[in-house]
């Protein structure tokens, strides 16, 4: 069996983050979905459903960010500490925000900050996406008692959870213009000063020179 093999980026960061964070050998297969997935038929025959990540291990191929992380982390991580025992007292907490980053942070995002930037004139602006945004910031309460109450999204150590929720944080930071808190910028700065997050920003090419296009880096 060859290594891992994660396919595009996006998302696929936190994926490649973790495998980073793990030690894992794993190969990054860039994919484009600029000019629609169609374009790309090796990737359609491992996802047909044309979204990014994906990542595939040996004849096991999995997709959704945080269903990845979870697969790798129950199947090349036990014991590590970026994934709570369930009888850990942090196994609630870490649980909770694992999905949080996704579900409630980075998913609500997404339809807030990229149908303006991609919608047909007049139609960016609308109901759904400022609604979308207003979930983001009631769930992003929760991610403001969190850090007033301890460093990471499980308490005191540093877990897969930070992973999905820096992913969102910056995600609406660098796509939606959001504002962070004092705290939350302490937070990322935590957070992305891993050697795990450099080393993954240095092989995630596509998303390393978005980010110093903006301004940030060099990793």
């Amino acid at each position: 069996m060859g290594p891992l093999t994660v396919w595009g980026e996006g998302r696929g960061f936190r994926v490649v983050w973790l495998l980073e964070e793990l030690g894992l050998a794993y190969r990054l297969r860039d994919v484009d979905l600029r000019p629609g997935a169609d374009s790309d038929p090796a990737f359609l025959a491992v996802n047909p459903g044309g979204f990014i990540p994906a990542l595939q291990d040996g004849e096991t191929i999995l997709v959704e960010s945080i269903a990845i992380l979870e697969y790798l982390l129950a199947r090349y991580g036990r014991g590590s500490a970026l994934a709570p025992a369930a009888e850990d007292e942090s196994f609630a907490l870490y649980q909770q925000f694992l999905h949080l980053g996704e579900a409630g942070l980075a998913g609500t995002m997404f339809f807030a900050a990229i149908p303006p930037r991609i919608a047909p004139d007049g139609q960016g602006d609308n109901w759904t996406s400022r609604w979308a945004a207003t979930l983001f910031e009631g769930r992003r309460r929760l991610v403001a008692r969190q850090l007033a109450r301890a460093p990471y999204m499980a308490g005191d150590a540093f877990t897969a959870a930070d992973i999905s929720v820096t992913y969102a944080l910056d995600f609406a930071r660098r796509v939606g213009g959001v504002a962070m808190s004092a705290d939350e910028a302490a937070y990322v700065a935590r957070t992305s000063g891993r050697d795990g997050y450099r080393r993954a920003m240095r092989s995630c090419h596509a998303t390393r020179g978005w980010v110093e296009s903006l301004g940030e880096g060099p990793f």
